[in-house]
């Protein structure tokens, strides 16, 4: 297998999990990120069974779970709060949870370690300011004037691709859906032992995270896509749940630190034509942004850096691995974003109501399926 010399853009999960995959594989890899304090929201992340699954197979599964809260099943209730399921979730790993919730800090931590344990080369506070590809190679210029020569560059710089604009101009952009999602971390109750998904117009979701701690999540309309200042933001979160179940409610009163809160408008996104051009790629949400309804945004994009490194090994060509690697991608990642926002838009009433009982047992059994 040609060994080749990477620049990845973007050291965000899907920068860094294609960074251990590809330096795993011998390749030489410098990772960029623009965020110079490299810095990550404090609350948590949902990482399901093809997630745990994935770690194994980056050989960070033991230090993923150590830093986890594994669980085994997703609870389904009324907005009344009335249970109506529990839906197991199909273990991957023999012996291993098939869910987890974790901080997305100590995920970070996770995979960055690992990432540099396997040879890459992490640069911070730097961007790309311009990239030239001569067929045989890509020479990219940095916004310290510093350049660099390689055999190929991947862009996993989120949702607002500055690569995806640069190699794919003409290619589809972010929508607003209008929803967001508000998150915030609370104690774990003892007895909370599963994902609890809340179904009605204001979703809610409880995820333990660690033996402490575990997160809640609220999706709410926002058909004007308002800022809201960080003053008051715990407020206005509280505000949110006043139609949810009187459990909610009383959860919802230990909201009180605005700085604690984390409020992001929800965007989709789907790449349906080329993830390349040339010897420059994309993954992640740079091609295949999806609303959180089914918790795979990042499950999706560890995915693809596995994949990319697997394509890379099979072919000679570059292109040829990178068209490889999107017609494995494409179909499993196209119904991660629509049936998610198929449920965004029920919740919203553009759509009809999805059945969060019967979506999570069929996401479940399409992740499963092997990459």
């Amino acid at each position: 297998m040609t060994k080749r010399n990477i620049l990845i853009v973007g050291a965000g999960i899907g920068g860094l999990s294609a960074a251990i995959a590809l330096g795993r594989e011998g390749h030489s890899v410098t990772l960029i990120e623009r965020d110079p304090e490299w810095s990550v929201y404090g609350v948590g992340i949902i990482q399901q069974s093809n997630v745990v699954r994935a770690m194994d197979q980056l050989g960070v599964l033991d230090t993923f779970l150590d830093a986890a809260f594994g669980f085994d099943a997703v609870e389904v209730f009324l907005p009344d709060g009335t249970k109506v399921a529990r839906v197991p979730s199909p273990r991957l790993v023999e012996g291993r949870p098939s869910n987890v919730g974790i901080s997305r800090r100590a995920l970070q931590k996770v995979l960055a370690d690992q990432a540099r344990a396997c040879g890459a080369t992490v640069r911070l506070g730097l961007t790309v300011t311009a990239l030239d590809d001569d067929g045989q190679g890509v020479d990219a210029t940095f916004s310290d004037a510093s350049t660099g020569r390689y055999d190929l560059v991947i862009g996993a710089d989120g949702v607002y691709s500055q690569l995806r604009g640069m190699i794919l101009p003409e290619a589809e952009s972010p929508q607003f859906t209008g929803q967001a999602v508000w998150r915030y971390n609370f104690p774990r109750p003892a007895e909370l032992d599963a994902l609890q998904v809340y179904n009605g117009p204001t979703g809610v979701g409880l995820v333990p995270m660690s033996a402490e701690l575990m997160y809640m999540y609220v999706t709410t309309p926002e058909p004007d896509n308002p800022r809201y200042p960080l003053e008051g933001i715990a407020a206005a979160m509280r505000g949110k749940l006043a139609n949810c179940s009187a459990a909610i409610r009383a959860l919802g009163e230990q909201i009180v630190d605005d700085a604690g809160v984390v409020y992001r408008p929800l965007e989709g996104m789907l790449v349906t034509g080329p993830w390349h051009k040339g010897r420059i790629g994309l993954l992640g949400d740079a091609v295949h942004a999806t609303t959180p309804h089914l918790g795979q945004g990042a499950g999706m994009a560890i995915e693809d850096g596995i994949v990319l490194a697997d394509e890379l090994g099979r072919h000679d060509s570059v292109e040829e691995a990178l068209k490889a690697y999107r017609d494995r991608r494409y179909e499993r990642c196209a119904y991660i974003v629509n049936a998610s926002l198929a449920i965004c838009m029920g919740q919203l009433g553009k759509g009809p109501p999805v059945d969060n009982h019967k979506a999570t047992g069929e996401m479940f059994a399409v992740v499963a399926q092997p990459i």
